[in-house]
């Protein structure tokens, strides 16, 4: 990324789960995945969340991954965080209120008798960098952020986004993601 385009994509954070993974090659361009270049003016956040799960899904079959299944009740606590987000000018994995990842998952009731084990990633952005395909780029070239998508532990996946920005953003369109990754044990 450019320190120009740097600078643009406003700001993305991942949860703290860091893990030394090599370099993987480039994938293929996102044409297969429908919504890759829309802008959050141009398609409904569900268009958005489908393709955010074909652009992940995409990154880690390039490296020999299994793909992330959809959860619904993942869905459910990703678009509840992001819409929180937006609604509450917040950005962060916690809410003002101190609910966790973890706890808005096992709000929703995405439960594990052994155990859960969780990660998330978050994002927005405006105008052109608030696409599918930016955001997930953005992620890719973010170290905990790929660690998330690429963790060979996680089996599930809710996708959320809100039209709209936790910051002013100036009129452009803008949209903010929250990615839910999750394994019950």
């Amino acid at each position: 990324m450019t320190n120009r385009r740097l600078r643009r994509v406003l700001a993305f954070l991942p949860l703290a789960l860091v893990l030394a993974l090599p370099a993987a090659p480039a994938v293929a361009g996102p044409t297969a995945c429908a919504a890759a270049h829309s802008s959050p003016a141009e398609a409904a956040p569900s268009q958005l969340e489908h393709t955010v799960l074909c652009l992940v899904n995409r990154e880690r079959a390039a490296r020999g991954l299994g793909r992330l299944r959809s959860n619904d009740r993942l869905d459910r606590a990703a678009r509840g965080h992001s819409r929180h987000m937006v609604d509450a000018n917040f950005f962060s994995h916690d809410s003002p209120g101190g609910a966790s990842v973890l706890q808005r998952v096992k709000r929703r009731g995405y439960n594990g008798r052994g155990g859960l084990m969780v990660g998330e990633n978050i994002a927005w952005g405006s105008g052109s960098y608030a696409t599918p395909a930016e955001i997930v780029e953005g992620w890719m070239n973010s170290s905990g952020h790929r660690a998330n998508i690429l963790h060979r532990g996680f089996r599930e996946i809710g996708v959320g986004v809100a039209k709209g920005a936790p910051r002013p953003v100036g009129g452009q369109p803008a949209a903010t993601y929250t990615t839910d990754f999750g394994t019950r044990r």
